[in-house]
């Protein structure tokens, strides 16, 4: 079934549920929908691409499958939506509410994830690559057995993160809150792990980390390696 095709709408909370009504895929290309509650809406599928979601409201919406690209998110409320095997690519997700929310086999690319706040989200084989995470809040996130490339994790919340068997690539963990976060099987090679305390340190018992990684954290203990 062709998808309908808006482009360059503005839109308002009636249109949307007209469309969605219709049961129909529908593609939103160049759209404005900023501020628009559509809390509760059932949007399975639709592509939203280039559109100005800024501060929009997606509560208990149902986006599976959904395609977001190159949009304008920030501060937008995917409070507990449904988000399976959902696509962020490109798009600007800073300080954006995915709490609660369904994000199982997500898919998120290149996006900027500042103060994104993902914490008691349901997230089973959920991918990031390419993604600034920086400030976020993931806690309890599980990330188990996938590879992890050019991620910023800086200064965010990891708290009781499954790292299990992860490959970091070119990311950062500086200045995390790890606790009780789980690293057995990980290579943290890649990982800038500066600013770590102490405290959290122990987390990484069963990973694997380079020379210059365990010169780092000794030194954290007043420690030379000569």
């Amino acid at each position: 079934m062709a998808p309908t095709i808006l482009t360059d709408k503005i839109l308002d909370r009636g249109a949307v549920l007209l469309l969605a009504n219709a049961g129909e895929p529908v593609q939103l290309v160049g759209c404005e929908l900023e501020e628009l509650d559509l809390s509760d809406m059932i949007l399975n599928g639709w592509v939203f691409e280039d559109c100005i979601l800024k501060k929009s409201k997606f509560a208990s919406a149902k986006l599976e499958g959904a395609r977001f690209s190159k949009c304008k998110a920030a501060q937008a409320d995917f409070t507990s939506a449904a988000l399976v095997e959902a696509v962020f690519e490109g798009c600007d997700l800073n300080n954006v509410r995915f709490r609660g929310a369904h994000v199982a086999q997500a898919r998120f690319n290149a996006c900027k994830l500042t103060g994104a706040d993902f914490n008691d989200a349901k997230s089973l084989d959920a991918t990031f690559e390419g993604c600034r995470l920086n400030d976020a809040r993931l806690r309890g996130f599980a990330f188990k057995g996938v590879t992890l490339k050019s991620l910023d994790l800086s200064n965010a919340d990891l708290r009781n993160c499954d790292f299990r068997d992860v490959v970091f690539e070119d990311c950062s963990l500086r200045d995390a809150d790890l606790g009780h976060a789980r690293f057995e099987g990980a290579d943290l090679r890649g990982t800038d792990i500066g600013g770590v305390r102490l405290e959290d340190a122990k987390r990484f018992k069963g990973a694997t980390i380079s020379r210059s990684q365990a010169a780092e954290l000794l030194s954290e203990l007043g420690l030379k390696v000569r």
